[in-house]
C-alpha cells in the first residue's frame, strides 16, 4: 500500500519520535493550538440563529393576527399581547441555547434537533401561559398555543431549507471542516470513502496518520506521519479536527493520541468498529470508570407493530378525510390535462416479499412504462434503481404534483388496507427486489412506507449504497421516535422542494 506524499507546508514528524509528540508542553500540558475553527463556522451559526429569530418573530406575529385581532380584543390588549409575544421569543431563544440547538453536531442529528425544537415549543407555551395570567387578556391560552405552534412549524420549515442549502453548498466543496484521519486499517479507508461519497456531511479528509506499511487499500491522500504525529499534523495541515478510528490503534496508542489531540483544542471525532447501530441504542455503562457502552436490543414485537399500525390508521384516516376534496380536484385536473386515467397502478413488493398494487396520481403520459427502455441511457441512479430527473414523460401537471408530493396521496389507501405504512423502506419494484442480496432482503421485515429515511436524507443521491445503508439502518433501529422525526423532516423537505421547483420553473419561463 502506498500513500501520497504530504504536500505544501505539511511537516511529517519522525515515526521514531518518543511520546509525547514533538511540540507538546509537558510542563503546562498544552500543545500549540490550531485555529479554533474556520470563520464560516461562525457565519453559518449566525445564519441559523437569524433564521430561528425570524421564525419566532413571524410565528408570534401570526398568533397576534389570528388571536389578537379577533373576538373581544381591543386596542388596550395590544401592549399585553406584544409583551407576551416578546416573552415567547426570548424564552425560545434561551431554551434553544440551553439545548445547544445551534451546534453542528446537534443539528446534524435530525431526530435530536426535532426533539429539541419540540421541547422548546412546549416550554415556551407554558411560560407564555403563565405570564398571561398576569394580564387581563382572557384569550392568552389560545395566544400561547398558536404562537408556540406557529413558531415550531416555521422553524422546522426554515431549518429544512437551511439543511438543504448547506448540503448543496458542501457538495460544491464549500463549508467543509478539514480533518486528519488517524488510522490506517480497513475501517479507516471505508470511512474515508464514505466521506468522499457524501461531501454534504461537511468533512474533508486532508491526510492520514498511521503506520505507512499498513495493509489494505488506501485512498489517494497525503501521509502525514505516524499516530504520534497527529497533533502536529493538524496544525501543519491547517486542519481543525481529527477523525480517530479506535479499531486501528492499540489501547496505549489510542489514549496517548486522544490526549495529545484534546490538548490542542481541536475537534476530535472517534469512530468505533460499529456500523448500522443507532447512537440511541448505545447507553453509557462505565465499568470501574472505564468508558463502556451497553447496546440495546431492537426487535419488532407484536406490541410495537400494533402501535405502528394504530398510528398509521389514525393518521391516514384523518389525512384522507381532510384531503378528499383536494384529491377530487386533482383527479379532475389530471383528466382534463390529457384525458388519460387518473390513477397510476404498479406492482410493488411489500412486507415479507408479498406483492401488492401501489396507487399514485398519474404524473406521466399513459404509456410511460413502455417508453422507459428509451431512457435507459439517461438513468441517473446506480444499481437496480432507475430515475431520470428531467424525464420527458412527465406531464404538465405531473411536474407540479411531483414537486409537492401530492401524487403520493392515493397511497393512503394502501396504508388503510395494511399494505403500506406512513413511514418505512421505499416500496421496491419486483425487478429491483430480485437484485437485492440476502442482507438487503431484510428490509422486507417492515411494511414499505410513503416516506422513509432514504427518501428524506438521500433522495437526490444517485448512489445505491445510500439506499441500501439507510433502509437497513431504519429496519435495524426502528422506533416511534424515529418515525416521528422522519415525518417531521418530510414535511419540511416537501415544502422546501415545492418552493424550489416553483421558483426554478418561474425563472426558466
Amino acid at each position: 500500500m502506498a500513500f501520497g506524499n504530504a504536500s505544501g507546508k505539511t511537516a511529517v514528524a519522525s515515526q521514531d519520535a518518543d511520546w509525547p509528540p514533538a511540540g507538546f508542553d509537558t510542563a503546562g500540558g498544552q500543545f500549540k493550538s490550531p485555529r479554533s475553527g474556520p470563520p464560516f463556522n461562525r457565519s453559518l451559526k449566525n445564519l441559523l440563529k437569524g433564521l430561528d429569530l425570524f421564525s419566532l418573530a413571524l410565528g408570534w406575529m401570526l398568533a397576534y393576527r389570528v388571536i389578537g385581532t379577533t373576538g373581544s380584543a381591543g386596542t388596550s390588549d395590544t401592549l399585553p399581547l406584544l409583551a407576551l409575544g416578546l416573552t415567547g421569543v426570548v424564552t425560545s431563544l434561551v431554551v434553544m441555547a440551553t439545548k445547544r440547538l445551534w451546534l453542528a453536531r446537534v443539528c446534524a442529528v435530525r431526530s435530536a434537533e426535532l426533539e429539541g425544537l419540540g421541547q422548546t415549543a412546549v416550554i415556551t407555551a407554558l411560560v407564555v401561559l403563565a405570564a398571561g395570567q398576569l394580564t387581563d387578556y382572557n384569550r392568552h391560552d389560545r395566544y400561547a398555543l398558536v404562537g408556540a405552534l406557529s413558531s415550531f412549524i416555521l422553524m422546522i420549515f426554515f431549518r429544512a431549507w437551511y439543511a438543504w442549502w448547506l448540503k448543496r453548498a458542501r457538495r460544491a466543496g464549500r463549508y467543509a471542516r478539514r480533518l486528519v484521519l488517524v488510522g490506517t486499517n480497513g475501517q479507516s479507508f471505508q470511512l474515508a470513502s464514505l466521506i468522499a461519497k457524501h461531501p454534504e456531511t461537511g468533512f474533508d479528509i486532508v491526510g492520514v496518520c498511521g503506520p505507512r506499511d499498513a495493509t489494505g487499500q488506501a485512498p489517494e491522500m497525503p501521509w502525514l506521519g505516524d499516530y504520534r504525529d497527529a497533533a502536529a499534523a493538524i496544525s501543519d495541515a491547517d486542519a481543525n479536527g481529527a477523525l480517530v478510528v479506535a479499531s486501528a490503534l492499540n489501547p496505549t496508542e489510542l489514549n496517548y493520541t486522544l490526549r495529545s489531540l484534546l490538548n490542542t483544542g481541536c475537534h476530535v471525532h472517534v469512530s468505533s468498529a460499529l456500523s448500522g447501530i443507532s447512537h440511541e441504542r448505545l447507553l453509557p455503562l462505565p465499568l470501574a470508570r472505564e468508558p463502556l457502552f451497553y447496546v440495546e436490543h431492537t426487535s419488532l414485537t407484536r406490541s410495537q407493530l400494533a402501535v405502528k399500525r394504530l398510528t398509521d390508521l389514525c393518521v391516514a384516516t384523518v389525512l384522507m378525510l381532510a384531503m378528499l376534496p383536494l384529491l377530487v380536484a386533482l383527479a379532475i385536473a389530471i383528466k382534463l390535462n390529457d384525458g388519460g386515467p387518473v390513477l397510476f397502478r404498479q406492482r410493488r413488493v411489500g412486507r415479507l416479499g408479498k406483492p401488492f398494487t401501489l396507487y399514485k396520481l398519474r404524473t406521466m403520459v399513459p404509456d410511460a412504462e413502455k417508453r422507459q427502455s428509451e431512457l435507459v441511457g439517461n438513468n441517473e441512479r446506480t444499481g437496480p434503481l432507475f430515475k431520470v430527473v428531467h424525464d420527458p414523460r412527465v406531464t404538465r401537471i405531473g411536474w407540479w404534483l411531483r414537486a409537492t408530493s401530492l401524487d403520493e396521496l392515493p397511497q393512503l389507501f394502501n396504508v388503510l388496507r395494511g399494505e403500506m405504512s406512513l413511514v418505512g423502506p421505499r416500496p421496491a419494484l419486483p425487478q429491483e427486489a430480485a437484485q437485492f442480496d440476502q442482507e438487503l432482503q431484510q428490509r422486507g421485515r417492515m411494511l414499505p412506507g410513503i416516506t422513509g429515511l432514504w427518501q428524506v436524507e438521500a433522495r437526490d443521491d444517485p448512489s445505491f449504497d445510500s439506499y441500501r445503508r439507510l433502509d437497513l439502518y431504519y429496519v435495524d433501529n426502528w422506533s416511534i421516535g424515529l418515525d416521528l422525526a422522519i415525518i417531521g423532516t418530510t414535511a419540511g423537505a416537501v415544502a422546501g422542494r415545492a418552493l424550489r421547483e416553483i421558483v426554478a420553473r418561474s425563472t426558466a419561463s
